[in-house]
């Protein structure tokens, strides 16, 4: 049994009537519940006398560390078998760092910790580490953005990472890391005996000096699959020394978010190289890059290629227009492994997404969700969409917010959700103007078939 409840304020009785619930939960999730610490010292409880209890989520709650100083005392006992904590914005400090380290030493059941957006700083971390180190911790996933940490932290880190062979996960998003601190962080990784496959390092100050480094990571350590340093300013010259590691034989990247890193068309070659010959890529994100058609049309040649097996491609925002939608297009003919193709906030136009559906209607496309935001769409294109829902199975979700589609468009996309063919399960249409009686069209389809989700 499950309790999931979010963004609801707990009167007292509601409060006493979950306690009762929460006593045969699996999981339990109160995100956004406007809790405090009088609810840990109850949950405290919870945790002790509910041996099947093995997840607990209490974000965005006010919280503090004598809330977290309850739970605690709750995790300390030997009943407990909790094995995920998420405590991500709940006013901690470096106080609760203390109390945590001593569950993190005596509860080997607790595989996942989640405490971003929290201000610990090196210091409550430092300790945090401490605890990680203990042999009988065993610690997989860890959630460290936001946390307010500096450069000052990574030699712990290190020490923890060469120690705990069990941390598969670590992000460290949004601090100010630097440049000479991930390097370090890079040598660490290359040097410890470590098994990471999850590293996020969004926002962390990094610039093309850090890139060397981290391809460093690449060629030396093959369980690295998901890496994220998306929101730094690596530019072309980085992308190109990242790559070296990434095509490399020892290389077994699976998913990449080069989000918003100054990257422009001039990145196509080595990115389009990536796609055609890693074949254990299947995520690329190039969201809010300046890439443009020339990038993008270098990117879909190696879509085209028998060894590309990407399955989600993300170009939002790259300076895209109507040119480059023939060799999308020609892209989506041929390759039989991309389900999702978000390429919203572009200037496709009307003719541009009208060659789109071109490749999304043939027998070897496979796109699973579209993403169609704020592309200069209007009516025109719908009557084409609406073929693309009614012979695409596999189309289950479709966004089109913030274009002028109208009465007339919306009636079309409509109509093609009635379709006995459509799948569609998501339909997302924020900021579309349309009348009242469209509206109620809509509301009456939402009611008629409730597999559907309409998001407006």
């Amino acid at each position: 049994m499950d309790l999931d409840i979010q963004c609801e304020e707990m009167s007292p009785s509601r409060w006493a009537e979950l306690l009762t619930t929460m006593k045969s939960c699996k999981s339990i999730r109160l995100d956004d519940c406007n809790l405090s610490s009088s609810n840990c010292e109850d949950l405290s409880s919870i945790i002790n006398t509910n041996p099947s209890l093995t997840e607990l989520k209490l974000n965005n709650n006010e919280l503090g560390d004598e809330g977290i100083e309850y739970l605690c005392k709750g995790m300390l006992l030997p009943s407990c078998s909790l094995q995920k904590l998420w405590l991500q914005n709940c006013n901690l400090t470096s106080a609760s760092c203390e109390t945590l380290r001593s569950v993190l030493s005596a509860l080997p059941s607790l595989t996942e910790l989640h405490v971003g957006d929290n201000r610990l700083g090196t210091a409550g971390v430092k300790v945090l580490c401490e605890g990680i180190m203990n042999p009988s911790c065993k610690l997989q996933k860890l959630q460290l953005a936001y946390c307010e940490l500096t450069a000052d932290i990574v030699e712990a880190l290190n020490a923890m990472l060469q120690s705990k062979p069990t941390l598969k996960e670590l992000s460290l998003s949004n601090n100010t890391l630097g440049d000479t601190a991930v390097k370090q962080l890079c040598r660490g990784l290359v040097e410890a005996s470590c098994n990471l496959e999850l590293l996020h390092l969004e926002n962390c100050g990094i610039t093309s000096d850090s890139c060397r480094d981290i391809s460093a990571v690449f060629s030396n350590m093959s369980s690295l699959m998901d890496l994220s340093v998306g929101d730094n300013k690596i530019g072309d010259s980085g992308l190109a020394l990242l790559c070296q590691g990434l095509v490399h034989p020892n290389c077994k990247i699976q998913k990449l978010w080069l989000w918003d890193c100054d990257l422009t068309s001039a990145s196509g070659k080595d990115l389009s190289r990536l796609i055609s010959t890693k074949e254990t890529l299947t995520e690329i994100s190039l969201i809010d890059n300046n890439i443009g058609d020339s990038g993008l049309e270098m990117l879909c040649q190696a879509l085209k290629d028998p060894k590309s097996k990407l399955q989600e491609l993300w170009v939002r925002e790259c300076g895209l227009t109507t040119a480059c939608c023939k060799a999308v297009s020609s892209a989506l003919s041929t390759n039989k492994h991309l389900k999702v193709l978000h390429i919203g906030e572009n200037k496709l136009g009307d003719a541009g997404v009208e060659l789109l559906c071109e490749g999304l209607l043939h027998p070897t496309c496979n796109i699973q969700s579209l993403w169609l935001g704020n592309c200069n769409l209007t009516a025109a294109c719908c009557a084409t969409l609406a073929t693309v829902m009614t012979t695409k199975q596999c189309l289950t979700e479709l966004d089109l917010s913030y274009n002028p589609l109208g009465d007339e468009g919306i009636r079309k996309i409509c109509e093609a959700l009635r379709h006995p063919s459509c799948n569609m399960q998501q339909l997302i249409l924020y900021d579309i103007l349309w009348s009242a009686e469209v509206d109620d069209e809509l509301r009456a389809l939402e009611d008629s078939m409730p597999e559907v989700k309409i998001i407006s």
